[in-house]
């Protein structure tokens, strides 16, 4: 039998996949400092982490660079919502966050523009 439920939006998805991080209180628990049995990195550790990150970085600055005008809008987009909406607690890190999206759209729009030699 076919479902009956219309599939969401894209703009419905992406909602709800950037509004987990409250619902499922991972904001609200890292801000009271509740995951206490979770063991502090060590030095390699946080180490490797900010390689993966810079990796990751660069990762997604190519695909995007590649990527459709829509993709960037799309990104641009998901920055702005992440960014303190109004009635709500202006957090350093979600601003920094936010802010750190659009660096990264930025920096590939570009690198579109480099053309190869």
């Amino acid at each position: 039998m076919p479902d009956s439920d219309p599939l969401p939006s894209p703009i419905e998805l992406r909602q709800r996949a950037l509004s987990r991080w409250d619902n499922e209180g991972g904001a609200l628990a890292s801000a009271h400092g509740t995951h206490a049995d979770v063991p502090d990195m060590t030095n390699a550790e946080l180490v490797q982490l900010r390689i993966r990150v810079i990796a990751l970085e660069n990762l997604m600055i190519a695909v995007l660079a590649e990527g459709s005008d829509r993709q960037l809008q799309v990104a641009r987009e998901m920055a702005d919502y992440i960014s303190p909406r109004p009635g709500f607690t202006h957090h350093p890190l979600t601003i920094r966050a936010a802010d750190h999206m659009a660096d990264l759209v930025s920096r590939a729009v570009h690198f579109r523009k480099v053309q190869p030699q």
